[in-house]
């Protein structure tokens, strides 16, 4: 495999004959769980205009072994590892650790929230793994930003798609109807930032 490689996965929740839901473990080793909604008109649009581009991008290729479109954006791999490299200089407060800490123990010990619904809802909580994705996730994020430090927001901003995926649900929470993103909601509103 080339130095640059990762692994995507989908997962379509309309047809599941055939597809069987990861044991926990396994889901615990993706980094993070997007979850993408139906598209607005305009993005449909959009959609459908990139794949044409694409398409004619493709016809042009084989015909000329050169491609340029303006509707799509190619980053080198080298811009990818110099990001990475920029990745670890991207300072973390020890406030925004604690709030990592303590979003990842919540899942873990719900009932230091009795005020909450968390210890009726959350069955098994995030592993270690939730609490360096988050670090991670909030870094990039905060880079993406265009800053060299991360706040809190940032730790919010990715929180749903690194710990959604990493809490079990109780028989209670699925009585319900609540929803891993739920769960992950009410943590970011009861869990205090510092």
């Amino acid at each position: 495999m080339p130095e640059l490689f990762m692994v995507l996965a989908t997962q379509n929740p309309i047809e599941q004959e055939g597809t069987y839901p990861l044991p926990e473990a396994q889901m615990d080793r993706f980094i993070m769980k997007v979850t993408v909604d139906y598209p607005e008109d305009e993005a449909e649009r959009d959609i459908i205009r990139l794949v044409r581009n694409e398409e004619r991008s493709i016809s042009v290729a084989a015909d000329s072994e050169t491609t340029t479109s303006n509707d799509i954006i190619t980053i080198s791999t080298d811009s990818v590892f110099a990001a990475r490299q920029e990745m670890p200089e991207i300072e973390v407060s020890d406030i925004v650790e604690n709030y990592i800490v303590s979003l990842v123990m919540a899942t873990r010990q719900p009932q230091r929230y009795s005020e909450s619904s968390l210890s009726d809802w959350i069955l098994v909580g995030s592993s270690p793994r939730a609490s360096i994705a988050l670090d991670k996730c909030s870094r990039a994020y905060a880079w993406l930003q265009g800053r060299n430090y991360v706040e809190p927001d940032d730790v919010r901003a990715v929180a749903n798609m690194v710990l959604g995926h990493r809490i079990a649900l109780s028989y209670n929470a699925l009585a319900e109807q609540v929803t891993q993103q739920d769960v992950v909601n009410h943590l970011l509103d009861v869990v205090a930032i510092g």
